[in-house]
C-alpha cells in the first residue's frame, strides 16, 4: 500500500466567484477537448513528479510549466544544486532532471477546459500510470504538485506500493506560500528520495 505524507498543510482560501463560475460552466462540452504532454522518463528515474494537467501556456509551448510565473524550474534548481536550470533551453532542463533522477508526467490525460485553473478541469480522463510505472525500475515515490494532482493520482494507483508525497503546488495561482516556502517543502519531501 502507498504511503501518503503531505509537505506541509497547504492554506486554504476562499473562492473567488469568478473562480466558482470557472467550475460549473454553462456548458462544459463548449470547452475544447484537451490532451497534455508525454512523460518524460526513463529508466532511471528515482522520483516521479505528477502534475495536474498543463495549462495552457505549457500546452502551446509544448513545455512542462512553460509559464513564467510557475515556481517548479525555480524550486528544482533549488532541489538539485544547478541554479542555471531556469535559463537552460527546454531539453537541457529536461536532461538535467533525468540525470537527477526526476521524471514528470500530470495525472490528467486529457480534459475539457477553459483557462489554465484546475478548478475548471471537465471531464478528466486520467494518465495511464499503471502502464509507465513498471518501466522505472529505479523509481522511489511519487511526488504530487498538488491537491488536484495527489488526488487524481490516489484514484488511479490504488495500492501502488510506493510513497505518495503531496507536496504545494508550484502554480502562480497557489500564493498561499511564498517561494522560500515551497522550495522547504518539496526539500523535505523529495529530499530523501533523491539522495
Amino acid at each position: 500500500m502507498f504511503e501518503t505524507k503531505f509537505f506541509p498543510p497547504l492554506p486554504t482560501r476562499p473562492s473567488s466567484p469568478r473562480r466558482r463560475a470557472a467550475t460549473n460552466p454553462a456548458n462544459p462540452e463548449a470547452a475544447p477537448r484537451l490532451s497534455g504532454l508525454a512523460p518524460v522518463s526513463d529508466a532511471g528515474v528515482r522520483v516521479l513528479v505528477l502534475g495536474s494537467f498543463p495549462g495552457v501556456a505549457s500546452l502551446q509551448a509544448a513545455q512542462y510549466y512553460a509559464h513564467p510565473r510557475n515556481a517548479f524550474w525555480r524550486v528544482m534548481a533549488a532541489l538539485l544544486g544547478e541554479a542555471g536550470l531556469p535559463g537552460q533551453p527546454y531539453a537541457l532542463r529536461l536532461r538535467t532532471l533525468l540525470a537527477h533522477g526526476v521524471g514528470l508526467w500530470d495525472a490528467v490525460a486529457s480534459c475539457r477546459r477553459e483557462g489554465s485553473l484546475d478548478t475548471a478541469i471537465e471531464a478528466a480522463a486520467p494518465s495511464d500510470l499503471a502502464e509507465l510505472l513498471p518501466r522505472l525500475p529505479a523509481l522511489r515515490a511519487i511526488a504530487c504538485n498538488g491537491a488536484l494532482a495527489h488526488r487524481e493520482t490516489q484514484a488511479i494507483l490504488g495500492d501502488a506500493g510506493l510513497p505518495l508525497l503531496r507536496l504545494p503546488s508550484t502554480s502562480p495561482a497557489h500564493a498561499g506560500l511564498s517561494l522560500d516556502d515551497k522550495i522547504a517543502a518539496w526539500r523535505a519531501g523529495l529530499g530523501p528520495h533523491l539522495a
